[in-house]
């Protein structure tokens, strides 16, 4: 939300706000419902909050993700690294990680469990699938 309005409001919700709304993707995700509409929210330290749709990060990572890997049983993922160098281990074959650079990007599987790990600072965008997902605390 930015200044906490929201960019389109749920189906429940009587009201909709029918202009286009500026957002900073540096401060907020988006997230995309199930009916397609769209919301945002800001990052939250921490491992993701898991929302029943789609949720889309455009970040900038110092570090190496908040935990030991996730999961999304609900669908596949996307990553793309817009600039950086970014490693991505799958449990399924943890003997080939893949390294991505600028302008590459993964798909990884639904129910893959995973572990991101920065080679040096990253740009990255993510296409995330919820609501379900798990991840392995530090």
């Amino acid at each position: 939300m930015l200044g906490g309005q929201k960019a389109h409001r749920h189906p429940e919700e009587k009201q909709t706000v029918n202009r286009i709304i500026p957002v900073d993707p540096a401060r907020e995700v988006f997230d995309i419902h199930r009916d397609l509409s769209v919301t945002t929210r800001k990052h939250q330290p921490g491992p993701p909050k898991r929302m029943d749709g789609m949720t889309v990060g455009i970040l900038t990572m110092v570090d190496d993700a908040p935990h030991r890997g996730e999961v999304h049983p609900d669908g596949d993922e996307i990553l793309y690294v817009v600039s950086g160098r970014l490693r991505v281990t799958g449990e399924s074959d943890p003997n080939t990680p893949i390294e991505l650079g600028p302008g590459e990007a993964c798909i990884v599987p639904k129910g893959e469990w995973h572990l991101v790990r920065l080679l040096e600072e990253t740009q990255l965008i993510h296409i995330t699938p919820g609501p379900n997902g798990d991840h392995r605390p530090l």
